[in-house]
């Protein structure tokens, strides 16, 4: 259980697939001018990967080496044809405004990444796991970064009013420049945290907890390296 949960968390936080792998940018700008389209993306997403990985897991014993990657492929674009019809018969809407990006889910590198370098090597409860604690990493990322360019850009979130009608919009945050920004802030603040948790842990280990200097460090050497 706890191997499970670690394999979970390492893809929500320390190797999150955008704040810290740096993979699939490509949507993730596009559709989250709007929280509803980052909502419908990142759930959309986590459906197609956390499918895909479990039926290669489940018959990764059975794909020849040969033709895995081809494999792969129609795996995933059957589920990404099944959520890409759920969307358009029960959210219209949601998927007008996301457009071709919900078909081009199925050459996403996360979940090509994910299938082969982890589901076709695992047992299923793993593969479950990498694929809910990726999925939903890549998700609140998005559902993040839709909210501030959404809230600053039109002053609602969903729809609803939140900031006062004499706000003036940016409209700089729903173009594409603003979404660069917004995710460098993210990517920012991401590493920032990171350094200050760490570094204490980093430190003791290095043996210069007392050094004035740990706390700047980013990555400190082990003791072996230091002698």
């Amino acid at each position: 259980m706890k191997n499970l949960f670690r394999v979970f968390v390492n893809g929500l936080v320390r190797e999150n697939p955008l704040l810290m792998l740096m993979i699939g940018l490509c949507s993730s700008l596009a559709v989250t001018t709007s929280t509803a389209n980052g909502i419908g993306m990142g759930l959309s997403m986590t459906f197609v990967l956390l499918m895909s990985e479990l039926v290669i897991s489940a018959f990764r014993k059975l794909i020849p080496d040969s033709i895995r990657i081809p494999v792969f492929i129609i795996v995933i674009a059957a589920f990404t044809t099944v959520i890409d019809y759920v969307l358009k018969a029960w959210f219209p809407g949601l998927s007008k405004a996301m457009g071709v990006f919900i078909p081009l889910i199925v050459v996403n590198c996360i979940i090509m990444g994910r299938v082969e370098s982890f589901a076709s090597k695992r047992p299923l409860s793993e593969a479950a796991a990498d694929a809910l604690g990726m999925g939903l990493g890549y998700t609140w990322v998005l559902v993040g970064i839709s909210l501030v360019r959404e809230l600053l850009g039109s002053g609602a979130i969903l729809g609803m009013q939140v900031l006062p009608l004499s706000y003036t919009p940016i409209l700089f945050f729903i173009l594409p420049p603003g979404g660069f920004l917004v995710f460098a802030l993210f990517i920012s603040l991401n590493l920032f945290l990171k350094r200050r948790l760490r570094s204490p842990s980093a430190a003791a280990a290095a043996g210069c907890a007392g050094c004035e200097a740990a706390p700047s460090c980013c990555a400190l050497p082990s003791k072996e390296a230091v002698s």
